[in-house]
């Protein structure tokens, strides 16, 4: 069982580094959180996730490691089905304002520090006093990943109730079009520099293991090591390229 909260984790400004879920498998789940990484992140928004696989995979990795739950949207209902599988931490995609950003946390925390409704199987299971400790140890992550969130960047890591800023390098390229690498490093300092002007720790998305070091030594807390679906692709690749070897 991990001995730490990432709550505990960021305020510290302990390095975490992710492993970030797609797939829908809680068997993969399990397989990662085994591993004792920082944290899982299970993304609803882009993963083949459903209600049911990610009850099961909260289940089985939340007492190995620490679990991130990227929700579907920023609205209420996706922010609490993800808390209520148990998450110790929810990352909130394409927040572009302070007030988005102040939305969504209050969404994350029961009243009166915030708006979530109780209810959940797990987090019933144990009464209510335990359920309060679990929201007072609840991170809410917001990801900035668009032009017009670098833009209001300040204002989002000002927001009452958030707990680190995330920044979603794939997205962000995008919606700068046709842009330099440059821009994007200068999208993703500005970003990092609003978060630490505010108390708050900056996470990045980064591709494998030696991208998350660099971002990690450069003092952002949170990084990806490995992705589910590059860990697969590449295992079948090295695999068949190792078997035309022999065979050629």
């Amino acid at each position: 069982m991990h001995d730490t909260p990432i709550l505990s984790m960021l305020h510290d400004k302990q390095p975490i580094d992710l492993i970030w879920l797609s797939l829908g498998s809680p068997a993969i789940a399990e397989i990662a959180a085994h591993t004792r990484p920082g944290a899982i992140v299970i993304d609803m928004q882009h993963g083949l996730w459903d209600r049911a696989s990610l009850e099961a995979a909260v289940g089985v990795a939340r007492h190995s490691t620490r679990v991130i739950v990227r929700c579907a949207d920023d609205s209420p209902t996706s922010i609490a089905q993800a808390l209520d599988s148990g998450a110790h931490s929810v990352l909130i995609p394409l927040i572009e304002s302070g007030r988005a950003a102040t939305a969504a946390a209050s969404a994350s925390r029961y009243p009166p520090q915030g708006t979530r409704s109780a209810g959940g199987v797990r987090p019933l299971l144990r009464g209510v006093e335990t359920l309060l400790d679990a929201n007072r140890e609840v991170a809410v992550g917001v990801m900035i990943e668009t032009v017009a969130g670098v833009e209001q960047a300040s204002a989002i890591a000002q927001a009452n109730g958030v707990d680190y800023v995330f920044i979603g390098t794939g997205d962000l390229a995008m919606s700068r079009g046709a842009s330099q690498p440059a821009d994007i490093e200068r999208d993703c300092e500005q970003v990092r520099r609003a978060a630490l002007a505010s108390g708050l720790p900056c996470g990045i998305f980064t591709s494998n293991a030696a991208d998350a070091a660099k971002r990690l030594e450069a003092g952002y807390a949170l990084a990806v090591v490995a992705n589910d679906i590059e860990l697969i692709r590449r295992g079948v690749i090295d695999a068949r390229a190792m078997l035309n070897t022999r065979h050629a």
